[in-house]
């Protein structure tokens, strides 16, 4: 049986898959258990590679009825590199709002992917970005350029490293949150306040492996700390634009956040946005919401402002971005609609 120490000797593995059981946890067959993280994932599949002995829980292969237990470090490791890592330059256009030597700030439209994954291999910012420049230096997760990132379906700004110096730079001030991120965004209901901080530490949702969660109770210290600070825009009813400034930058902050504190992003399919959560029963109101899902077929979520000290000038920097047709043609209705509803809001 191969000990940590073969697995790290050993250079023809790649890990493809990395987990760490929570505290949570309560123990579950491993092939169960990796279908609840990994996206696409067939339960053939998932058990082949136990049977492969391609599967390991704290550095030793374990077949596919193992139980995993809270605090286990779950792998998945092949003898090829995950795809992802197999990067294709692919002549794509890029919307590029600024660029010296050491940076370029770029303007994601939606549905594009930020970097190649698992489903993703190819069309993404990254694939884009290898064509256009050459010798980007990698991030922490081998990712060339990316400073920080945005999901498919959010447009807006991102900042990208050219240089190695620019990348520590600019990494250390996402890290200890000097640099600002402002998004505008369209919530179910009208908001309490006309702004608010939400906290509350996000993490992967054990029951769906899709989705991020807010841990409360006994679990609260699980996942990671995320702070998100809104303010109310403008109020249409039952949806309110709405701006966000993150302080820290996980992954589906928003989204997690504002379904948590009970305004679900609109039209956001993931958390449920996409079903009407506000309103009435009426036959025309459901057409109403129906079309704007159609004028904007993805969550109302944008990238609007980005700020940071440039590595090499020092200089502070401000970027702003319109807001997509979609979604403005989506904000348009909404105020119409508020205007000329004579029922009570």
């Amino acid at each position: 049986m191969q000990t940590q120490e073969d697995l790290d000797q050993n250079d023809e593995l790649y890990e493809h898959h990395s987990f760490k059981a929570s505290k949570g946890q309560e123990p579950l067959r491993v092939d169960k258990f990796l279908m609840n993280f990994i996206e696409n994932a067939t339960r053939n599949k998932v058990q082949q590679a136990a049977k492969d002995g391609n599967i390991y829980v704290n550095g030793i292969p374990v077949k596919q009825n193992y139980k995993v237990k809270a605090g286990d470090e779950v792998k998945v490791l092949l003898a090829y590199p995950p795809y992802e890592n197999l990067l294709t330059p692919e002549d794509i256009p890029l919307d590029i709002v600024y660029e010296d030597d050491a940076l370029l700030v770029v303007n994601k439209a939606a549905g594009m992917v930020v970097h190649p994954g698992h489903g993703n291999y190819s069309g993404t910012l990254i694939n884009a970005l290898v064509y256009h420049f050459e010798n980007l230096p990698n991030n922490s997760s081998d990712r060339p350029g990316l400073v920080h990132r945005i999901d498919k379906d959010t447009s807006g700004l991102l900042v990208v490293a050219k240089t190695e110096a620019a990348m520590a730079y600019l990494s250390r001030q996402f890290f200890h949150k000097t640099s600002k991120r402002e998004y505008v965004a369209i919530a179910w209901g009208n908001l309490n306040e006309e702004e608010g901080t939400i906290e509350g530490n996000i993490g992967r949702n054990p029951k769906n492996r899709l989705q991020n969660i807010v841990y409360l109770g006994d679990d609260a210290d699980q996942g990671k700390p995320a702070v998100t600070h809104y303010k109310v825009i403008e109020r249409l009813g039952y949806v309110t634009l709405i701006s966000c400034q993150l302080e820290t930058g996980r992954t589906h902050q928003i989204r997690v956040h504002l379904k948590h504190i009970g305004h679900t992003l609109f039209n956001d399919e993931r958390y449920g946005g996409d079903k009407i959560l506000k309103g009435t029963t009426f036959t025309k109101y459901k057409q109403f919401v129906d079309n704007c899902f159609k004028v904007l077929p993805r969550q109302a979520l944008h990238a609007k402002k980005l700020a940071f000290e440039h590595p090499t000038t020092k200089e502070w920097m401000e970027f702003n971005s319109e807001i997509p047709e979609d979604m403005t043609q989506c904000i348009e209705r909404w105020k119409n609609y508020a205007k000329n509803s004579k029922e009570n809001i």
